[in-house]
């Protein structure tokens, strides 16, 4: 007698449909396209552009001079814009400036957001409801522009890196949602590890974030892109032009204020286009932000939601 052995489960592909609930009507076929469409327009309104910006970055004077500005369809492809923009001078060294101040400002940022949320997520924590509802009245009332640059100013912050980062350090809907997500984690949890001789510190470090790898990616990556795309702060608080970041260089660029050094000579001579270094740089301000998104995609449903119901 022979033994039948039964075939494991095959494994549902990472691309397969969810199951679909008993009470749900099975699409059509009009419906299926008509989503299909929708979707399509979407990515075609939002990669057109970027298309556009790519494919004009890459073109050369001649090129874009036949298309009469922006080049949708690339026929003269050179990367002469991005060896002069990264071969020195003022955009090397302010693409340098954004990504140490998105750095630092991040982590400066992540480890006061996740202490203090942490702290608001324990209720019997001393001060925390008075706490809390100081941290809330931020969100409605701020002191305005002229007190807050008053305020730098009167630190000695100006023409410092410091005031791109603390002016902005904290966002208070952030500390909101890591706090949601930290109610979140089982109590039993926490009191089995107060009873093992665990403090607040080691109960944060391996027990709490461990299991807040969501929310914490998720916030991280609002942190670094905000730090990176900020330009407002720079524009207030910094008069050396060496020391502006990559946005407020790319704004003079755009706005052709200034050229940079090094290229404005190349424009002139006609070995570059205007239009195509504009182009570049909103290319590799942009680029951060495209490379890291897909990484922390998977993490958004759970991190921003969770942390965001609970509590």
């Amino acid at each position: 007698m022979t033994a039948v052995i039964d075939k494991p489960a095959r494994k549902p592909s990472r691309w397969a449909a969810p199951p679909r609930p008993v009470w749900e009507e099975k699409p059509r076929g009009a419906g299926l396209a008509g989503k299909g469409l929708v979707l399509l327009l979407a990515c075609l309104a939002i990669l057109f552009p970027l298309w556009i910006v790519v494919v004009t970055s890459l073109s050369s004077r001649k090129a874009i001079d036949e298309a009469g500005g922006l080049v949708m369809i690339p026929t003269d492809i050179t990367f002469v814009a991005y060896q002069e923009l990264l071969s020195g001078g003022q955009v090397t060294r302010a693409a340098l400036v954004s990504i140490g101040i998105t750095l630092v400002g991040t982590l400066f940022s992540m480890a006061v957001s996740v202490l203090c949320a942490y702290g608001l997520s324990r209720t019997g924590s001393l001060g925390h409801r008075w706490i809390l509802m100081v941290l809330l009245a931020t969100m409605f009332f701020s002191a305005g522009l002229i007190p807050t640059y008053l305020l730098v100013q009167s630190l000695g912050l100006t023409d410092t890196y410091l005031a791109l980062i603390l002016p902005s350090a904290i966002s208070v809907f952030n500390i909101l949602v890591l706090r949601g997500f930290f109610m979140g984690i089982s109590q039993e949890l926490i009191d089995s590890a107060r009873i093992d001789g665990a403090g607040d510190l080691r109960i944060l470090w391996q027990i709490v974030l461990p299991l807040s790898r969501a929310v914490v990616a998720v916030i991280t990556l609002f942190y670094a892109v905000g730090y990176w795309s900020a330009w407002f702060n720079a524009s207030l608080y910094l008069n050396d032009q060496d020391m502006l970041p990559l946005q407020n260089v790319m704004i003079q660029l755009v706005q052709k204020q200034e050229a940079p050094v090094g290229l404005g000579q190349a424009i002139k001579t006609g070995e570059l286009s205007g239009l195509a270094v504009q182009m570049a740089v909103m290319v590799m301000a942009l680029l951060p932000v495209a490379v890291l998104s897909p990484f922390v995609q998977r993490h958004f449903k759970k991190g921003m939601l969770t942390g965001a119901v609970k509590g």
